[in-house]
């Protein structure tokens, strides 16, 4: 409240007198918490990308007589120095911070905004980054990569699970070099599971059946117990 022009005092809530045409209610002012939405429209990004930014400011007068004083309209000015302080955050950023950071970003818009409005008697309780649109053609263009990126990194695994499987086989063919009857039981033994589970008839070569005879068979049973002792 203001008398011949002169800050009076501040009336809270209630009933209060005043003198005719001498004093004035200049402003009334909302302490509850308040929101504002302001955006960065084809702002360039640290690396030089164009994107639009939407965001939301929380906020709270906390010192009335500053906030009716000091600047002529604090609501219109928060919203310019919210819209103002995202541009310049845009432009420190680089794209791909700004896409996974976003808690990080939003702190540091918090801190830079509510330095700037804390002279007015407001305060700043949160900023959130709602939505970060990108070209449609530069989101082509992240897809692919991230695409290569995946394709890339399966075909690593791959290598390697190939070269995994590729020293398995070189430790058994060593084991079986040393032990011929390790190599026909190995033998014996696919044939029966493939006989087993499909069905079929195998047709096998002559020297391999007649290692499978009853003769064959203790020559073979005799030469597995030889290589175990």
């Amino acid at each position: 409240m203001l008398r011949l022009g002169r800050f009076q005092g501040i009336r809270g809530s209630g009933l209060f007198f005043i003198v005719p045409f001498v004093d004035t209610v200049a402003t009334s002012i909302d302490q509850r918490i308040q929101t504002v939405a302001f955006n960065a429209e084809r702002a360039l990004t640290r690396d030089t990308v164009p994107v639009n930014v939407d965001a939301i400011i929380f906020w709270q007068v906390h010192d009335t007589e500053r906030a009716a004083l000091e600047i002529a309209d604090y609501r219109e000015a928060i919203g310019q120095v919210a819209q103002t302080s995202l541009r310049e955050m845009i432009g420190a950023t680089e794209l791909a911070s700004l896409l996974s950071e976003r808690k990080k970003t939003d702190e540091l818009l918090r801190s830079e905004i509510g330095a700037k409005t804390a002279e007015w008697g407001v305060g700043v309780i949160t900023v959130e980054i709602r939505d970060v649109a990108i070209p449609a053609a530069l989101q082509d263009a992240m897809s692919r990569k991230a695409q290569a990126e995946r394709e890339k990194e399966a075909r690593v695994i791959l290598g390697s699970s190939e070269q995994q499987i590729a020293h398995t086989f070189v430790e058994a063919a060593e084991v079986y070099a040393k032990s011929s009857g390790a190599m026909q039981l190995r033998a014996m033994n696919l044939i029966y599971e493939a006989t087993k589970e499909r069905g079929m008839t195998i047709v096998i070569p002559s020297s391999m059946a007649d290692s499978m005879n009853p003769g064959g068979l203790g020559a073979l049973l005799a030469a597995t117990a030889t290589t175990r002792s």
